[in-house]
């Protein structure tokens, strides 16, 4: 085994340190109860994966009661979970190997229904239905309820930090809330939360604002706080890099301790300009400068991959799907056991690796597998792009 650079630790400049580069990105496991209350598959799902990972970011876990996005959604928006969430985070650090657990937090905005709402209707930035077949129109918020919003998200924080998680991921990314106030597809408005990129940016500027506060007011020790972010919208309107790049200078001014780069290939390039030879990532690390250490997700699967991420200057390679079928992927490595790293799975194995029926149906609503021995695999490509929370 040769030393990878994705092995050495890396400190943050609040001064957490991180054991090693390799995250387990949020994935989508709907395995939480109705409730939204932490499951025993859960746990288990997160303890087999824990402890040899630097970072472990939960899946997505809904601030308030209208933000819930599915079924099976982990939920911060009430104290009566801080018990459940602790459970969860327990789970994640396993142990005592020193991974470090993130919680993201989230709000579905219109990217949710009225069945899942228990007949709420949705809500948005405006009152426009995400180009989608089958897809509500949502109901546009008012002021008090945006700052309702915003408050929510500093309350999941104190719940994150009561828990005993090590940070929290505000998640900005993949067409949720914080990014249709960022979009001109689906925020319209004219007031102080639209408009311009800069008033398109408030309402996640904001939220990074109240959670910082919330951390300076509640943890006893330096707690990480982490952004994700999705670079482009295929719609018209919608995001543009231009508008991405602006943003990105602004969140790398923010109080924050990472930036994750929300995509399905770690080396895309452009959705909308084809001419633009440079992929994405690199464009972005350059925006940064520096600033802000980045995390890059998308269809990496070897160590091969992640070094790639490392020699381009990238901080931290995610490992998405490939956590699926591979817990132990960063112990193997480490060992010198890369031939024994699972690429595929046995029908078999799934209970052995935590994979429930509920997660195997999700993967399959999105046409995804994992690969199984024996059978046509199908593309990686979009893989942590939907396979996400």
């Amino acid at each position: 085994m040769g030393k990878y650079k994705f092995l050495e630790p890396y400190t943050f400049k609040n001064g957490v340190t991180v054991k090693n580069r390799i995250v387990i990105p949020p994935m989508t496991e709907q395995s939480s109860l109705e409730d939204g209350s932490v499951s025993r598959d859960e746990t288990y799902y997160a303890s087999l994966r824990s402890g040899g990972v630097g970072m472990f970011i939960s899946p997505v876990a809904y601030v308030i009661r209208n933000g819930k996005g599915f079924e099976g959604q982990l939920s911060a928006s009430d104290d009566k979970f801080i018990p459940s969430l602790a459970k969860m985070a327990t789970a994640m650090k396993g142990n005592g190997g020193g991974t470090k657990a993130i919680l993201q937090i989230f709000h579905a905005g219109r990217m949710s229904n009225s069945a899942i709402l228990r007949g709420n209707q949705t809500e948005s930035a405006s009152a426009i239905a995400a180009p989608r077949e089958g897809m509500e129109t949502p109901r546009e918020l008012t002021n008090d309820e945006i700052e309702e919003i915003i408050k929510a998200f500093g309350d999941a924080t104190r719940r994150a930090i009561l828990a005993g998680f090590d940070g929290v991921e505000i998640h900005g990314a993949n067409t949720y809330l914080i990014q249709q106030f960022f979009s001109p597809n689906s925020n319209r408005r004219t007031d102080k939360w639209g408009g311009s990129v800069e008033k398109r940016m408030r309402f996640g500027l904001e939220i990074i604002n109240i959670v910082k506060k919330t951390i300076d007011e509640y943890a006893k020790k330096p707690f990480i706080l982490g952004y994700r972010i999705s670079p482009e919208e295929i719609e018209e309107p919608g995001i543009r890099m231009e508008d991405t790049l602006q943003f990105i200078d602004k969140l790398a001014d923010q109080p924050l301790d990472y930036l994750h780069i929300s995509m399905g290939n770690a080396w895309r390039k452009s959705l909308n300009d084809k001419s633009e030879d440079r992929p994405t990532i690199l464009r972005i690390k350059d925006q940064v400068k520096g600033r802000l250490p980045l995390i890059s997700v998308g269809s990496i699967q070897t160590p091969a991959d992640a070094e790639k991420i490392m020699d381009a200057g990238i901080d931290f390679a995610a490992l998405g799907r490939e956590y699926l079928r591979e817990p132990r992927w960063i112990e193997k490595v480490e060992n010198g056991l890369e031939d024994t790293i699972r690429y595929s799975v046995n029908r078999t194995e799934l209970d052995n690796l935590g994979l429930n029926p509920a997660l195997m149906d999700f993967l399959g609503i999105l046409g995804l597998d994992l690969g199984f021995e024996g059978e046509n695999k199908k593309t990686e490509n979009g893989v942590d792009a939907v396979f996400k929370d």
